[in-house]
């Protein structure tokens, strides 16, 4: 049910015309989408909003048909907010598109609004200005994303609990620290994690200070503990999904299951969205950038798109240099060039980039048994 907020142009009057192609434009928001149907000419047919649900997802897209017909849709925030209304787009057809927030010129010079931001996203699309195709988010890379969601967060959360744990021991009793002196993180793991089974068999009293740093080295073991098995647990969940849908990824040197998940989640479960090996280099950050000015002809490194694709890359570069004779061959023969060793890893990067695109491309989204 469309809100009364934002004016709707759809039931103006106005001269009946034959349903041709349109346009549509959203800004998408938590609760509710803003959505604008512009004409091939770029004028506004309609504007109107609908609530950030399924049965909202189903009003906008039969709402928007009654102007033409739908081919492309611009949408802010295809991984985010507008990730859910993008999936059921690319469900029926539509060709969706991922739009960057309105120019900063822009807005100062005509104002910020839903409206207008809706129809701005539709101009993107029809100036070709929005040319990154929208993630489909459907398939097995979207199940390995969530699980590499899970991971991260449980390094950081171990990590940090490490770092607590060796922080109270530099205060601990002179005593304690020398009866854990010398042991290794695994060994210190487990002897700390007794700490916390013993203060469980301890009778209710007065805490002195020593038994509250033993029952605090027991937890955050305990707690480091259990971060640890949901690590390997995420680890094999990750590693038969790259095995099940992607296998011949891990036929490549340098090329283990967590790079090729940050490979896979770069590209999404439509690769088709790229159109060539070069612009899967540039959503990479591999891709070489013009930085030539008068007689100096340069290239630099490029220092935008993916970050974690692109150390996924630079893992396989480095592992290669190190155990990879044709890499190293060639690595040898362009600085007998004169090529520095970071223009040779730049060329390098830009070869891998070339050869995990045609592997992508044969991603088996069907699941297995």
């Amino acid at each position: 049910m469309s809100s009364s907020t934002v004016p709707s142009t759809s039931s103006a009057p106005r001269t009946r015309r034959p349903a041709g192609e349109v346009v549509l434009g959203v800004d998408t928001h938590r609760d509710a989408h803003v959505a604008s149907v512009l004409s091939v000419t770029g004028a506004v047919l309609a504007t109107d909003e609908f609530p950030a649900t399924a049965a909202g997802y189903r009003d906008l897209l039969k709402w928007a048909r009654k102007s033409g017909t739908v081919g492309r849709a611009g949408v802010e925030g295809t991984g985010s907010y507008g990730a859910s209304l993008s999936r059921y787009l690319l469900a029926q057809g539509v060709d969706v598109f991922d739009v960057n927030q309105m120019d900063r010129a822009d807005r100062r010079r005509r104002g910020k609004s839903d409206p207008l931001d809706a129809q701005n996203a539709a101009r993107a699309v029809l100036s070709g200005r929005a040319r990154a195709r929208a993630k489909a988010g459907d398939g097995p890379v979207q199940i390995a994303r969530m699980y590499k969601l899970t991971k991260m967060s449980a390094v950081k959360a171990r990590t940090q609990a490490i770092n607590q744990l060796k922080a109270v021991l530099v205060t601990a009793d002179p005593a304690l620290r020398e009866e854990l002196a010398g042991l290794g993180n695994a060994e210190l793991f487990r002897t700390c994690a007794g700490f916390a089974d013993l203060s469980s068999q301890e009778e209710a009293g007065e805490e002195s200070v020593l038994q509250a740093t033993r029952v605090t080295l027991g937890l955050l073991a305990h707690r480091i503990g259990q971060l640890s098995e949901q690590i390997h647990e995420v680890d094999a969940r990750l590693a038969r999904l790259v095995e099940c849908h992607a296998p011949q990824l891990l036929d490549v040197v340098g090329i283990g299951p967590d790079t090729a998940v940050a490979l896979l989640i770069a590209v999404g479960d439509n690769p088709e969205r790229l159109g060539s090996e070069a612009s899967f280099a540039a959503l990479c950050g591999v891709s070489p950038v013009e930085r030539s000015s008068g007689r100096r002809q340069f290239r630099r490194l490029n220092r935008g798109g993916d970050r974690q694709a692109n150390a996924a890359l630079h893992r396989i570069v480095f592992t290669r240099l190190r155990v990879d004779p044709r890499t190293q061959n060639y690595y040898e023969r362009r600085i007998k060039e004169g090529k520095t060793r970071r223009e040779i890893v730049r060329c390098l990067k830009r070869y891998a980039a070339r050869e995990v695109f045609h592997l992508i491309g044969q991603l088996q989204p069907e699941l297995c048994a």
